[in-house]
């Protein structure tokens, strides 16, 4: 599925995106200093605002803007506002999170929620119950950047220690990132304990979009949602909610998203079985305080017959 609007020619500047990212760091450079004198809460949501937007800034580099060459588009995200996760590994996973085949799989897809079920038999009860309240977007929002984190770090200390050489490479210029960020914080008037109060909930404030961008389905193209929203957290995220467009278009700027959607409404809804809902409101109504999806994924082959093909992922992969 494609659309004659992404195949045009594209600036050489977006300024859209630009000004996006301008205005970002307006916001968390008055986050961290005046507001804060003024209201440590005020600087703090400032702040977790700042940092959210950042990564959906991020998101928009790793596939090409603002500008055609790519390095300069790096070196605008290169400061570490969001702690742990470096742009380069964010890049890599992310690109391979766009194959759709593998969408949901929970070891060829770096962006997976799913577990596998074997992997969730063995489980102790402590920990099914917390991946069970990671399930709903309260528990999504509360505890979902600590555990989402904490596997995180885990499966990329494991790279580091085992001789990725990209993933050494990427954690050394992130490094880079967060001393700049160190800097900052040093001659800023917000204190580090607040700033990691700002940074967790930027990415609570993260953890709405991704909450079910994908879910498991037989078909590929039918595991990715729409939400049409055109709201706050729809600028926040930079259109990122029509996700199943930036699926099918992932080259295009995020202010064309809700145009190409609009041309083509029914057929995107057609591809993706009908995966939509109205608002963000409509899914805190439904999702608040409700588990959506299962942890073990459910399409996933499980038993004796599927152990080969396991153990190969197993070898592959990051172990869930």
């Amino acid at each position: 599925m494609r659309s004659t609007i992404v195949s045009a020619p594209q600036p050489s500047i977006e300024w859209p995106t630009l000004a996006i990212m301008l205005g970002t760091y307006a916001v968390f450079c008055l986050g961290t200093t005046a507001a804060y004198a003024l209201s440590p809460a005020l600087a703090i949501a400032m702040t977790a605002i700042a940092i959210a937007q950042y990564s959906s800034l991020q998101h928009e580099v790793l596939h090409g803007h603002p500008f055609r060459t790519q390095w300069l588009n790096e070196a605008l995200v290169f400061p570490a506002l969001s702690l742990t996760i470096p742009y380069g590994r964010f890049r890599d996973t992310h690109l391979a999170h766009h194959f759709d085949p593998n969408l949901t799989d929970p070891y060829d897809d770096p962006e997976s929620n799913f577990l596998d079920p074997e992997v969730w038999a063995r489980l102790p009860n402590w920990r099914k119950r917390l991946f069970v309240a990671n399930n709903s977007l309260l528990g999504r929002m509360l505890i979902g950047p600590l555990l989402g984190n904490a596997l995180w770090l885990r499966n990329e200390a494991h790279l580091v220690l085992n001789g990725a050489g990209a993933a050494r490479r990427d954690w050394l210029l992130h490094l880079g990132g967060l001393i700049i960020l160190a800097l900052w914080l040093y001659f800023a008037q917000m204190p580090v304990w607040a700033y990691l109060l700002a940074a967790y909930l930027g990415h609570s404030l993260l953890k709405i979009r991704t909450f079910l961008e994908h879910r498991a389905h037989e078909r590929s193209r039918a595991r990715t949602v729409i939400i049409e929203d055109r709201g706050p957290l729809s600028l926040l995220f930079l259109n990122n909610n029509f996700h199943a467009v930036h699926h099918c278009h992932p080259q295009a700027p995020w202010y064309l998203l809700p145009s190409l959607y609009a041309k083509q409404r029914a057929q995107f809804q057609k591809r993706n079985d009908d995966y939509v809902y109205r608002s963000y409101l409509q899914i805190f109504r439904l999702y608040f305080l409700r588990v959506k999806d299962p942890v073990p994924h459910p399409l996933m082959p499980y038993g004796p017959e599927a152990q080969d093909q396991r153990q190969v992922k197993q070898t592959q992969g990051v172990s869930a």
